[in-house]
């Protein structure tokens, strides 16, 4: 069953965090905060919601870096239950598809916890000062991609963040499958 993420608290600070990147560098909040806002997105390998748009993402988040928008994406699904969303699968999708962001690994899921994130994909989208503008959708897919021409509502917004501070008002949550947490 799909996971939508509450909307949108405007202001919200974003957590610091310091993750190992798939590449073995750890990479911390600071370190891809971009010069008009950072994007910060939880995703995985296995959920079909994030395959159905992954080029979609990796083609959103060139854009918005060279409107001066940092990009992060984050994993935090247990891999002992799902293998497919191990640091190992991380590294050969990051590779095959040629990722132009850091794609980090919260294996003890406090960073998740910490933003809240409900689900893969979630977007956080953060003015130049960390404050929270968006905590949208990507566009209007889901399980499957949707035409080429749908409206791209996490670049417009964020476009608009990179160029006024301020994100839409009006904002449609992400939906997915919820993300993976380990047992208690």
């Amino acid at each position: 069953m799909p996971v939508t993420p509450p909307i949108c608290d405007f202001g919200w600070p974003a957590p610091a965090f310091s993750l190992p990147a798939i590449d073995g560098r750890k990479v911390s909040l600071c370190d891809v905060k971009g010069e008009k806002g950072t994007l910060v997105m939880f995703i995985c390998n296995h959920c079909p919601y994030v395959l159905a748009v992954m080029d979609r993402i990796i083609r959103d988040a060139k854009e918005l870096q060279t409107l001066g928008v940092g990009v992060v994406a984050i994993s935090a699904n247990d891999a002992t239950a799902y293998p497919a969303d191990s640091f190992e699968n991380m590294q050969k999708m990051a590779e095959e598809r040629q990722f132009p962001f850091p794609y980090l690994y919260d294996e003890s899921q406090e960073v998740a916890r910490a933003y809240d994130a409900a689900c893969t994909p979630d977007f956080f989208g953060f003015d130049a000062q960390g404050g929270l503008q968006y905590r949208g959708r990507l566009d209007a897919s889901t399980k499957q991609a949707g035409p080429d021409d749908l409206r791209r509502d996490l670049f417009e917004a964020m476009k608009q963040v990179a160029l006024t501070g301020k994100g839409p008002q009006e904002q449609i949550p992400s939906m997915g499958c919820s993300i993976k947490w380990k047992e208690s």
